[in-house]
């Protein structure tokens, strides 16, 4: 039987509401919202385009929704795993990795067609990472420019399904290749690249860097002598 994007309940059992939002997640994470029709969404959904207008009004807002959604869905599947711990639990991470699948390439589909909701979604990330580096106790040199970083190289592999498959010889739409691709970012985050001393020196060219470029230098004569 196959599981809604909610996790633990079958198509049949869904409200027509819900099953509208669902079939519109996978149409937009395939497709973009613009080559998506409120007519393909509805047969998909199995119901009548006039019954998707009149729950969302529009394809827009339909879109909004799942935003919303997705990344609800995915603060929770976070929450889930990394606080409570149910990364041990095989039967949970063999029913929430094809969930999280769906929402990962549906956020990302949604920031590259770069309408307003997409980039109040992706700020909220953001923010929602810098809360999370916080009370982890991760202290960066810049916090708000680690946390878009971050947000980005995590969804950025989502939004290039085609080539990472391709260099990969595995389709990272699947459940295989997804967790093949999974691992290596584990593999990435577990190792540090740069040594400490590397680090510092790399630090140190850019703090010059910047000390010369212009806007650098405004900022510093601004600044209050000691």
């Amino acid at each position: 039987m196959t599981i809604d994007p909610g996790g633990d309940r079958a198509p049949e059992d869904l409200t027509a509401r819900a099953r509208i939002r669902d079939a519109a997640l996978r149409i937009f994470a395939d497709r973009g919202i613009d080559q998506a029709t409120i007519r393909e969404i509805a047969k998909a959904a199995g119901v009548s385009s006039g019954l998707v207008r009149h729950h969302f009004g529009s394809k827009e807002a339909l879109r909004d929704a799942c935003d919303a959604y997705a990344v609800e869905r995915m603060n929770q599947i976070r929450q889930q795993i990394f606080t409570e711990g149910r990364s041990r639990d095989q039967a949970f991470m063999g029913t929430v990795h094809p969930v999280a699948m769906l929402m990962q390439r549906y956020l990302a589909r949604s920031f590259l067609d770069g309408s307003e909701a997409a980039a109040a979604r992706f700020d909220d990330m953001v923010r929602l990472s810098e809360q999370w580096l916080t009370d982890h106790g991760i202290v960066p040199r810049d916090l708000r420019a680690y946390a878009a970083v971050f947000v980005v190289m995590q969804m950025g592999v989502f939004a290039m399904p085609e080539q990472v498959s391709r260099a990969m010889g595995a389709d990272v739409r699947t459940p295989e290749g997804n967790a093949r691709m999974l691992a290596a970012m584990v593999d990435i985050f577990a190792h540090p690249l740069l040594t400490p001393e590397e680090a510092a020196m790399s630090f140190e060219a850019l703090d010059r860097f910047i000390a010369r470029s212009p806007e650098g230098g405004a900022r510093n004569e601004a600044r209050p002598k000691e």
